[in-house]
């Protein structure tokens, strides 16, 4: 018997129009391929989401790329997806209209909420602006655990990417540790699989004025295009394959997830 809610969660495609047409070396179109057919493959995952960056050339076609890839791959379970800083959330909405795609941002299952979190801005840096914290709270349940699913990095992953982080980061916390029932972050935008964790336990107005306190885990997601060289100043990718990242929901509110990459 089942006892896990299983969502697989890929991210920052950049795809061009041009499925040939390759980003730092990489055809970006077969990696996103390759993950598509494996997860098709996993009878166990219930649901997809896609955190963000589906283009790179910022055309039309790459969107149909994306749609074109799911079709070929098989793909049946719901696909839920955010805009990146490189998306046009107009043009997700057009081409991700149909089944399996779905543009609702909270998915329930019977003790989980998967919460998807808009960090779009028209610069690559994110923010949750205010209305978006409105609506967090006003969606979630206490009497259910939640995942939020999101864009941007909401702490320093201490590499060139930190350049484009969440800003207003004190708010977004303020928020976020409001909450005993969300249980942890995920987000894409980094281009690498990091496990980051509260560094200290939070009290009650701790915040300082220009400062915040992590109080769950951020949990990043490979991206299905390039893997970031953390050790470069500037962009740089590495030779590690495509990849993804499974969440395991289980019935008594614990989790598991699990980092797997396609050579």
């Amino acid at each position: 018997m089942k006892k896990s809610f299983v969502v697989a969660q890929i991210t920052d495609s950049h795809l061009f129009s041009d499925i040939d047409r390759c980003h730092h070396q990489a055809n970006v179109y077969q990696n996103l391929l390759k993950v598509l057919q494996a997860l098709s493959e996993n009878s166990a995952v219930d649901c997809i989401v896609f955190t963000g960056d589906l283009t790179q050339d910022h055309t039309e076609g790459s969107y149909q790329r994306f749609c074109q890839a799911v079709a070929v791959s098989g793909l049946k379970v719901p696909i839920y997806y955010l805009a990146g800083n490189h998306d046009e959330p107009k043009m997700m909405t057009k081409h991700l209209s149909q089944e399996p795609f779905s543009n609702q941002r909270v998915i329930e299952s019977e003790n989980w909420q998967i919460i998807l979190l808009d960090s779009k801005t028209d610069t690559p840096k994110g923010k949750v602006n205010t209305q978006e914290l409105t609506w967090l709270q006003e969606v979630i349940n206490p009497d259910k655990s939640q995942l939020l699913m999101m864009h941007h990095h909401p702490v320093n992953v201490g590499y060139f990417i930190d350049k484009h982080p969440l800003q207003d980061k004190v708010c977004f916390w303020q928020v976020i540790n409001k909450y005993s029932s969300i249980q942890m972050i995920a987000c894409g935008h980094v281009h690498r699989a990091m496990s980051l964790f509260p560094s200290g336990t939070v009290a009650e107005n701790e915040l300082l004025s220009g400062e915040f306190v992590q109080s769950v885990p951020v949990y990043t997601c490979p991206a299905t295009s390039i893997e970031f060289d953390h050790t470069s100043e500037h962009l740089k990718a590495t030779s590690q394959g495509p990849g993804y990242r499974l969440w395991f929901l289980d019935d008594n509110k614990s989790f598991v997830t699990e980092v797997n990459f396609i050579w």
